[in-house]
This record gives C-alpha cells, sequence and structure tokens, in this order.
C-alpha cells in the first residue's frame, strides 16, 4: 500500500486471465502475474506543488521471468486521484524491466505516466493511462516501439469503440482495461491507515483491447 505518511504495509497481487479484444474481433487469454510491493513510510512535501511519495516494489514476475526490487518515488499530482496514481504503480509493476522509469506525467503533456527509454535515448516502451484521444496514440506508437495503454474507467468500451479503427494498423499498441472494481480497491490502498493482508488480496485486469 502507499503510504503518506503511516505505518509501513504489504500488498500482493496476482493478475487474473487477461482477455485480448482487437478492433478485427480476435480474442485470446494471457496468463496471471504475481506481484509484491512494501510501501514504506511516504514523504509529504510539496515540490513543485506534488506530493512525494516513496515505495519499494518488489517483483517475481514468472511469466516473464523477471525478478527485481525497484525503489520508487512517485511525483503525485495536486489533480491526481489516488485510483490514478496506483494504476501508474501497477502499470509500472506489470512492465518492469531494467530502465524503466516514472516521467513527469500530468507536469508534462508530452510524455507518458511509465516509459522505458534506450542508452540512445529511444523510447522502447511508453505507457499511457486512462482514455486518451487517437491522435495522441497515433504519435506515441510513431515515437515508441512498444506503446500501453490502461484504462480504469467503466467507460474503456464505449471510448475504445469509437477510436479503435483508427488504429488498427498500428501493431506496436495494446490496451489494457482494468475493472471498476479493481482499481477502486487499488486506491482504498492509498489511504494512510489501510492494512493489507498479503495472504488475502488479490487485485488484477481484466479486458485488454490490441489494434
Amino acid at each position: 500500500m502507499l503510504k503518506n505518511p503511516g505505518s509501513p504495509g504489504f500488498f500482493y497481487g496476482r493478475t487474473p486471465c487477461i482477455r485480448q479484444l482487437s478492433a478485427r474481433g480476435r480474442a485470446s487469454c494471457s496468463g496471471t502475474r504475481p506481484v509484491g510491493a512494501f510501501f514504506g513510510k511516504g514523504i509529504n512535501h510539496m515540490a513543485l506543488r506534488a506530493i512525494i511519495y516513496k515505495a519499494e516494489l518488489q517483483i517475481a514476475d514468472m511469466d516473464r521471468h523477471y525478478y527485481a526490487d525497484h525503489a520508487l518515488t512517485i511525483a503525485r499530482h495536486p489533480s491526481e486521484t489516488d485510483e490514478r496514481m496506483m494504476a501508474r504503480v501497477l502499470a509500472y509493476a506489470l512492465y518492469a524491466r531494467d530502465g524503466i522509469a516514472f516521467t513527469k506525467g500530468l507536469f508534462e503533456v508530452d510524455e507518458p505516466e511509465v516509459w522505458v527509454k534506450s542508452l540512445t535515448d529511444e523510447i522502447d516502451l511508453w505507457i499511457d493511462l486512462g482514455q486518451p484521444d487517437d491522435a495522441r496514440i497515433r504519435r506515441a506508437c510513431g515515437r515508441a516501439k512498444q506503446v500501453v495503454v490502461l484504462c480504469y474507467s467503466s467507460s474503456c468500451e464505449v471510448w475504445w469503440k469509437q477510436i479503435a479503427s483508427k488504429l488498427t494498423r498500428f501493431t506496436n499498441l495494446t490496451v489494457l482495461q482494468l475493472p471498476t472494481e479493481t482499481s477502486q480497491a487499488l486506491a482504498a490502498l492509498a489511504d494512510a491507515h489501510a492494512v493489507v493482508d498479503a495472504g488475502r488480496q488479490a487485485v488484477g485486469l481484466t479486458g485488454a483491447y490490441d489494434a
């Protein structure tokens, strides 16, 4: 859980089967991913009007054979909700690899929320949140090798149906839907007083759309 400030806590989640649905009607299902995270006491101060959180993320992703600890510094924009902030942490955990980093996010509109850049400054991975318009997604697909959009609203399917036909040519695009009940549960973990039993809590993604 995220602490700001408060006593330390532990969060554990395993993502269930992720449904793959494309604009052309194909569907498939991927496996599960265990993710553990220990969030220590947060640092609550203003820097460029941001609230800064500190967290330790412990990842054991057996699907990708990725096992690592990450010390996170999360700058929360004044307008950012608990739900959105925790969606950022989840996106980071799901795609964690060498070089992954949070960007300036809402402080810089030309950057994604999370990215991976190569040593030559090329963007290997671009992760956006919410429901970006098709123009932004097209620009991202042109700039990055892989683009992921994590949508966490109940209206994700409506949004995707409106723009999917405009994005079918982008083979490097994946759109994931985080169920409303899951995003709300994640938001509750940002409460400074929340305590989570690692053995009984699970979070997950459902509904993924490939252009």
